[in-house]
């Protein structure tokens, strides 16, 4: 699948929470419905979203009241971070085409509406929140990209099952992107 067709598939609230939530432990369809108080048919089909575009993937099939249910896992975030930078020509294979602008657009607004929900439930401890619009190097920028990704690495490999012991939950959302030269 595509990088599009992952934009698509997350440009929605639910399928974030249920990626971090798959990311701690492998759920079925019920019990991420449980755990996120949405029905079993409303996981299933997002996660469905998800299977599709390969962002989850059925790791088990356990035996439920004489049924066999599908247990899911965020895979996604075992991948090796690459901090190669993305294509700037817009004529270049893998650059956003204008088309795929609104694709952005609506993972961006699923982003912001996650961001609020999440908001609302900050509790006392370390935090930190940024927003800058900068001109720096092209080292500098490498740098800052690289290190944001393998702090999102490291959360996502240290990720546990909602309420384990001796576990808090967190939030971590960044979007770092070079702008166009205005």
């Amino acid at each position: 699948m595509s990088a599009l067709d992952e934009l698509r598939a997350t440009a929605h609230p639910i399928r974030l929470r249920l990626l971090s939530l798959l990311t701690g432990a492998a759920m079925s369809a019920a019990e991420a419905g449980r755990e996120l108080g949405l029905s079993q048919a409303t996981a299933s089909y997002h996660l469905r979203a998800l299977e599709r575009v390969g962002l989850v993937e059925v790791v088990e099939l356990v035996r439920i009241r004489g049924g066999e249910a599908k247990r899911y896992r965020h895979v996604s975030s075992a991948r090796p971070f690459d901090p190669s930078p993305a294509p700037r020509d817009p004529s270049s294979p893998g650059a956003t085409r204008p088309d795929d602008q609104e694709e952005r657009a609506q993972y961006i607004e699923a982003l912001i509406d996650e961001l609020r929900r999440r908001s609302g439930r900050r509790a006392v401890g370390p935090q930190l929140s940024t927003d800058a619009e900068l001109w720096v190097d092209d080292e500098t920028w490498q740098r800052v990209v690289r290190h944001v990704g393998q702090a999102s690495a490291l959360l996502h490999a240290r990720a546990r099952p909602p309420r384990t012991p001796g576990t808090s939950p967190v939030s971590m959302t960044a979007a770092l992107f070079a702008l166009r030269r205005p």
